[in-house]
């Protein structure tokens, strides 16, 4: 199982006609979390004639959008379409206008609003998260070379780590890996290291390629 997401928060700025738009992007994992990050831009700039946004949550599913005065179908929408076209969820998109004294039309909105949208896609960067084992391993010095070595085999990031008497590392990795990796460390430790799962959540995989 996995999802697209954005890896990070970022900012975009593009100006047209005099009118500048700004874009905001953050990952994010609930409607109040959503609906707290457009009260915080809104509160940046109390000054902008309009702050437009859109997001999409996973669990529950949820997507919503507001023009924020702008004429409907303008502006929330166009900034939603980009996040479903990259497929993404999670995230939320503000973009704040300050009107710049000259009319765009409704086509030079929906094209403004969807250019500066996908601009803080880009700048974010995409990440695809996916479905992971989380492991607590316990083990000596003389292993922790080779166990390093062992991680990207099976693209296991790892997590806390306490350096003690003995190493207690924290290893999540992808379900698919998981047999191998099991495997591989009994074969390393010849048995003496015995990995205990903890739990599973998603990880961030490889960076894909936004959308524009």
């Amino acid at each position: 199982m996995h999802y697209l997401t954005v890896s990070k928060a970022a900012q975009s700025e593009y100006v047209v006609s005099r009118s500048r738009f700004i874009g905001y992007i953050k990952p994010i994992d609930s409607v109040e979390s959503a609906d707290g990050f457009v009260d915080e831009i809104r509160a940046l700039h109390p000054q902008a004639r309009h702050n437009v946004y859109a997001y999409c949550v996973r669990t529950p599913v949820y997507t919503r959008f507001s023009d924020d005065g702008e004429p409907q179908g303008t502006a929330g929408k166009p900034v939603l379409d980009v996040l479903k076209n990259a497929l993404l969820t999670d995230v939320c998109l503000v973009v704040t206008r300050y009107f710049g004294g000259i009319l765009l039309g409704t086509g030079g909105l929906v094209r403004a609003y969807s250019h500066t949208a996908s601009l803080a896609a880009e700048a974010a960067g995409i990440v695809r998260m996916r479905s992971c084992a989380v492991y607590e391993l316990k083990l000596d010095y003389t292993l922790y070379g080779g166990l390093q070595r062992l991680l990207p085999r099976f693209e296991a990031s790892v997590g806390q780590t306490d350096f003690s008497q003995q190493i207690t590392m924290d290893v999540c990795l992808p379900l698919e890996n998981e047999a191998g990796f099991l495997k591989a460390v009994a074969e390393l430790s010849l048995g003496k290291v015995h990995p205990q799962r903890t739990g599973e959540r998603f990880c961030a995989a490889e960076t894909e390629k936004s959308g524009e």
